[in-house]
């Protein structure tokens, strides 16, 4: 899974503005042929990342090449079960990639556009964001 080696922060706060602004970088596809772009916003943990990407790389076998365009770099927190209210904010559970909508999260090439298709819809499966296919 997708882990940051440091972060400059071990906590950070939610954010309060989050996934109601459209997307204003990775917009178009800058290294493959194809794309998976997100047209709803959402949190994408590491987990989901991991996912979708297994899927990719057994779908293309070795004929292809994919990108991972996003990277999750937010600690999210949680506290443990049946602990009771106060004592402070929970330990670091999972880190997620802030994605607004029109975000391109992975891209393809070395393979033809039909089962490109197919595997990048496969990999929106996995992903909390509603996605669609693009190309070139």
């Amino acid at each position: 899974m997708l882990i940051p080696k440091k972060v400059k922060h071990r906590k950070w706060h939610k954010g309060r503005a989050r996934n109601i602004r459209v997307a204003t970088t990775k917009l178009e596809l800058s290294f493959g042929s194809y794309g998976l772009k997100a047209m709803t916003p959402a949190w994408i943990s590491s987990q989901e990342i991991e996912a979708g990407r297994r899927v990719l790389t057994r779908y293309i076998k070795k004929g292809g090449k994919v990108w991972i365009r996003v990277f999750p770099d937010k600690p999210i927190t949680k506290k443990g079960n049946e602990v009771p209210m106060g004592s402070g904010k929970g330990a670091v559970d999972h880190y997620v990639a802030v994605v607004r909508a029109g975000t391109v999260i992975y891209e393809m090439d070395g393979i033809p556009a039909d089962q490109a298709k197919i595997a990048l819809q496969s990999a929106a499966y996995k992903l909390s964001p509603v996605c669609k296919f693009i190309s070139n």
